[in-house]
């Protein structure tokens, strides 16, 4: 069975909006004004290197699919691109009618349902990047295992909010906490 597990990106006020600068948010690729340093690279090739498969929303899958298809032949992020590329993605849209990025499976019936499935059939991590909706419906629906956050050490003072405001308690255990580059706090949560 699999385990899911969401990474994200986050400010100090909760905003993981445009961490890379790609979507014309006011604040868009704030990520990379504050460095991680080699152990924040070491913490994002790890988590890619232990996952199975990948589960996306629409929005993040769009941009995924865009930008590593293209990357392969970089030497700075060639290892990375060839095992985002190669692994096994779902993406779970009601909107999304085709995907051309290779491995991928398009998602669109019963949320709940669909994802449960996807854990039956995938054995490992199934990592989760950036897609706010998509975690906020498996916190909702109790099917996150793991969340994951970098914590850069900034306000945006608005933005898409990873937390729904929908009154909803989700109980969760620190599992690990360091502290890496500039200040960057790398948080593990795991389900209670």
């Amino acid at each position: 069975m699999g385990k899911i597990v969401a990474t994200e990106f986050i400010s100090l006020d909760g905003v993981i909006e445009d961490p890379g600068g790609s979507e014309d948010f006011v604040h868009g690729g704030w990520t990379f004004e504050i460095d991680s340093g080699e152990e924040g690279d070491a913490f994002k090739l790890g988590e890619l290197e232990e996952a199975e498969a990948q589960l996306l929303g629409r929005v993040t899958y769009e941009g995924f699919a865009e930008f590593w298809p293209k990357r392969e032949g970089d030497p700075a992020m060639g290892g990375f691109a060839k095992k985002m590329n190669a692994m096994p993605k779902y993406v779970y849209s009601t909107t999304l009618g085709a995907a051309d990025w290779q491995n991928t499976t398009v998602l669109s019936g019963d949320f709940a349902t669909d994802i449960a499935k996807v854990k039956d059939e995938v054995d490992g991590v199934i990592l989760v990047a950036g897609s706010a909706a998509l975690v906020q419906g498996l916190l909702a629906n109790d099917l996150l295992d793991e969340l994951r956050l970098m914590l850069f050490p900034v306000t945006l003072g608005g933005g898409k909010r990873l937390f729904a405001g929908d009154g909803r308690k989700v109980p969760l255990t620190l599992t690990d906490a360091r502290t890496i580059g500039a200040g960057i706090q790398l948080l593990t949560y795991a389900r209670s």
